[in-house]
């Protein structure tokens, strides 16, 4: 049996960003075996890296630390859109957006007592579609728009005004998109 040096607090605070910022998303689940710590502890720590103002996301696909130096490429443009539609109907939206080049950040819906609801999705390929909807079912959770009938905004992200256009159009025409 190998013994593993016991790393204190901030040591292991400062292992989990170097981690994070070399190779993310990372599952609370792959950061609390690396530090040989429970998931628990992972959760505490990032809670804390949180308050000390770190960019740190919770994604669908693990932790992120999101950088905002130039190294992350041309700014993208953000559009948020109103759409509805059933819980059944989620893979086929994200499919839809991603395959005409535009990310979805998030979701965010009304709740009638809490307000604002929102969650980060943070999908750009296929791929991280098929994750996203496979850690839905694998975790038996619900949709967070079943809180509102399948009513829910979501933050578009893209390259150019035109990819942002063709897609709301396209999910004009497949009767997702909410219009007045």
């Amino acid at each position: 049996m190998t013994d593993k040096i016991k790393l204190t607090g901030d040591e292991r605070r400062a292992q989990l960003l170097d981690w994070l910022k070399s190779s993310s998303p990372l599952t609370g689940n792959e950061l609390a075996q690396r530090a040989s710590v429970s998931r628990q502890v992972i959760v505490q720590d990032m809670t804390l890296l949180k308050a000390r103002n770190e960019p740190i996301l919770a994604t669908s696909q693990g932790y992120v630390y999101m950088e905002s130096d130039s190294r992350q490429g041309p700014a993208l443009l953000e559009r948020v859109i109103a759409v509805q539609h059933t819980p059944e109907q989620s893979e086929e939206e994200l499919l839809l957006i991603v395959d005409h080049g535009v990310g979805v950040k998030d979701v965010i819906v009304e709740h009638p007592v809490y307000g604002q609801i929102s969650a980060q999705i943070r999908v750009h390929t296929r791929k991280e579609v098929y994750e996203f909807i496979s850690n839905i079912r694998s975790s038996k959770a619900t949709f967070i728009s079943e809180l509102t009938q399948g009513v829910h905004l979501h933050t578009l992200t893209s390259p150019s005004e035109e990819r942002l256009d063709e897609v709301c159009e396209a999910l004009r025409e497949i009767g997702f998109l909410v219009t007045d």
